[in-house]
């Protein structure tokens, strides 16, 4: 076979598996759920104060006296319980703004003993080397992310959470930071892990961190696995 031929045909074969991919997606795509309807909180329960935009964004905006991180009432949960899933969703930050996903949490009144959490925080120019569980992407009492991935206060990011058995996947800004199964060994420094016998279906949830903490969350979306 000639050398024009073998091109045409390796490119046709190209183009015919990345067909098939983008149909993949797609059939993906229209089984994502969107856990946010844009009007208001119905699918979540909390008692802060957490706002609906006009633009269809949820914004936690403490009142004043709402301080410090464990006011789990002020979090607010998903109504529904999810086990595998792949999360998708939108947030920016403010200036040392602080928050943080929760997922799998078995008692919304101790998710940080009975869940997880993905720590979202503003910690952008910070060195990679320099990052710890409590950054930005950090798995909270488990593993530091892999790299600094944060954008600039004020400016959105994106996450992606998969959470497949004891198998947990993170990426921000189109950068896998988390590879690991909840059955492997804690940071060193860190007590041992005890992730891998929290519940394996649980609530999920944004942190309400008290003033001066303002975050925006958009396009929320959820695939069950």
């Amino acid at each position: 076979i000639s050398k024009p031929s073998i091109m045409k045909i390796l490119s046709f074969f190209l183009i015919l598996t990345f067909s098939f991919i983008c149909t993949a997606w797609a059939k993906e795509g229209e089984r994502f759920r969107s856990l946010l309807n844009g009007k208001d909180l119905s699918g979540w329960k909390t008692d802060g104060n957490w706002v609906v935009q006009k633009d269809g964004s949820l914004m936690i905006d403490p009142k004043p006296g709402q301080e410090g991180w464990n006011r789990f009432n002020d979090y607010i949960f998903t109504e529904k319980k999810y086990g595998d899933f792949i999360l998708e969703m939108e947030y920016k930050y403010p200036a040392k703004g602080n928050s943080g996903l929760f997922f799998r949490v078995g008692d919304t009144k101790n998710p940080v003993h009975t869940g997880m959490e993905v720590q979202i925080l503003d910690c952008f120019g910070q060195k990679d080397e320099t990052m710890t569980h409590h950054d930005h992407g950090g798995i909270i009492m488990f593993k530091k992310p892999r790299r600094n991935m944060s954008t600039k206060p004020g400016e959105w990011n994106h996450m992606i959470v998969s959470c497949e058995g004891h198998h947990l996947r993170v990426a921000i800004n189109g950068v896998e930071v988390q590879n690991v199964y909840l059955d492997d060994d804690a940071d060193e420094g860190l007590p041992p892990s005890k992730l891998s016998t929290r519940p394996m279906r649980g609530h999920i949830g944004l942190q309400d961190h008290g003033v001066p903490h303002r975050l925006v969350f958009r396009n929320i979306k959820i695939l069950e696995l």
